[in-house]
């Protein structure tokens, strides 16, 4: 994939990239060896609804850390071609799991004040027409309660938009069949049909998070209902 000399440059600043060893050797032990060996099932549901091309940002729901694992496994570069850039909290990227995310292609933001730097990085990844990963809920959620979405999302989609480009939102339902996924219980995922942003969308933020949680949990009931769960 052509990289911009503005997105290697920005890069330099907040991450390493995605370095071509260590992704595969990630991909080879995370889903040839871990999700083989822990999950009996891992279930695939709506891949028809995944972009093979253009900008996309997947909005996911955020159960487990087995979530980021789930998602390249059916999203990545064996599936669509390209990689999963993860915009991550600055406190996963401290320590020896910083390490390796630091070469996986994934880079932090501030929640609480995300930086000019960052948010130009991550438009920049999608004029690239890369394929984003954001959690919207912000972080992991076992409860049932709905959460409150964060308002990044569609400002960065809507900074995408505004240089021309159409942004494909696609929400992401995780399930597994204990709510603590458990060694060879099942895991599920389900793509919903993406919203789409272009320059002339007009919806209010509220308006849309509230569109994204609806479709982002209806995604989650088929993965919970593919794994035994209601």
């Amino acid at each position: 994939m052509r990289v911009s000399l503005p997105l290697l440059q920005r890069e330099k600043k907040i991450c390493l990239g995605v370095d071509p060893l260590w992704s595969r050797l990630a991909m080879v032990s995370t889903q040839d060896i871990a999700l083989n060996c822990f999950f009996r099932r891992r279930i695939v549901i709506g891949s028809e609804n995944l972009p093979l091309k253009g900008s996309v940002v997947l909005a996911p729901t955020h159960r487990s850390r087995w979530d980021a694992l789930m998602l390249t496994m059916a999203a990545g570069r064996r599936i669509t071609n390209r990689d999963c850039r993860y915009m991550v909290t600055r406190s996963e990227m401290k320590g020896l799991q910083g390490w390796f995310l630091n070469r996986l292609g994934c880079f932090p933001i501030d929640q609480g004040r995300p930086s000019l730097t960052t948010l130009r990085y991550a438009v920049d990844l999608l004029i690239s027409r890369q394929q984003l990963v954001v959690f919207p809920e912000g972080k992991i959620n076992r409860s049932s309660e709905p959460v409150k979405l964060k308002k990044g999302l569609i400002r960065l989609a809507q900074l995408a938009a505004s240089k021309g480009l159409e942004v494909n939102i696609v929400p992401v339902g995780l399930a597994y069949s204990e709510i603590i996924p458990k060694f060879w219980g099942s895991a599920s995922i389900c793509f919903s049909k993406p919203i789409i942003i272009t320059n002339d969308f007009t919806q209010s933020t509220d308006d849309f998070n509230l569109e994204l949680s609806k479709s982002m949990r209806s995604a989650e009931q088929s993965a919970l209902l593919a794994v035994g769960r209601r």
